[in-house]
């Protein structure tokens, strides 16, 4: 993705952060199991979270007794952050940049980011990083996609029809639906050619969350290739959505997620 475009997208969560914080999925409570363990996370380590949005992942970890520094782009998500995270004295969410951002200390036993990473300059991802953490402390990433199993709802394949109707030229109209599962590949290939970490495990999780029309709508207009629509070309598609799912027997759709989790040691 170009850098100009990564950082207009990056920058549209802020302009709906009650909405993100109502709409967007937490995680498995697997993921923060599995990361702990191949992580190596002790009582109290101190990790670093690329990105936490308004705290979606944040929680968990903290709730694990973490101390954690939260690294938020945007004014509002951190605000709603901090606000959610209170109660926990060992995390501060700080309202910065990463590329940027200076700590007044580093050797962090963690840097973690859940579906964050990509939004990170691909020049700075791995070196930034490397250069926060302890010798042999781990980067720990989640990604996360929309997947249609063979079991999938076939709404998904469906729905293609109306962004081709409203959204023809769009990237993601001409890439197709949702790709199944076995077809996302995780970090390990691009964790390894960085030459900074060594890739120490991978797991790979699916769930689906079921929406009514006015809930799937409410998570479609926190994404970012939806924000930079013009506000009546968004319309038109969310209207030709809702009423595609009103036309079900369900009035529900249900989407699959898969998430990749990658725990790397650095070298």
């Amino acid at each position: 993705m170009p850098s100009g475009q990564r950082v207009r997208l990056r920058a549209t969560f802020e302009e709906v952060p009650e909405a993100y914080d109502r709409a967007r999925p937490t995680y498995p409570a697997a993921v923060f199991d599995d990361l702990g363990t191949l992580a190596q996370l002790q009582d109290g380590a101190r990790l670093v979270e690329i990105g936490c949005g308004t705290g979606q992942a944040t929680v968990a970890l903290a709730e694990r007794g973490f101390g954690i520094t939260c690294v938020e782009l945007g004014e509002q998500l951190a605000a709603l952050a901090r606000a959610k995270l209170a109660a926990f004295p060992a995390v501060e969410v700080v309202n910065a940049a990463f590329e940027t951002w200076e700590p007044s200390e580093s050797e962090f036993d963690a840097v973690l980011a859940f579906t964050a990473f990509h939004w990170i300059d691909p020049n700075l991802r791995y070196p930034k990083a490397s250069w926060l953490l302890r010798d042999g402390g781990a980067l720990a990433v989640v990604a996360t996609q929309h997947v249609l199993p063979e079991n999938g709802d076939r709404f998904f394949d469906e729905v293609q029809a109306d962004y081709e109707a409203i959204v023809p030229e769009d990237e993601k109209t001409k890439a197709g639906g949702p790709l199944p599962p076995e077809a996302i590949d995780d970090l390990a290939r691009e964790i390894e050619e960085s030459g900074l970490f060594q890739n120490v495990g991978a797991q790979r999780y699916l769930w689906d969350v079921v929406y009514t029309a006015d809930d799937y709508i409410a998570v479609l207009d926190t994404y970012s290739g939806h924000r930079v629509l013009g506000v009546q070309t968004r319309e038109r598609l969310y209207d030709l959505i809702r009423r595609r799912i009103h036309a079900r027997p369900e009035r529900r759709v249900r989407k699959t997620y898969l998430a990749t989790l990658n725990v790397a040691r650095r070298l």
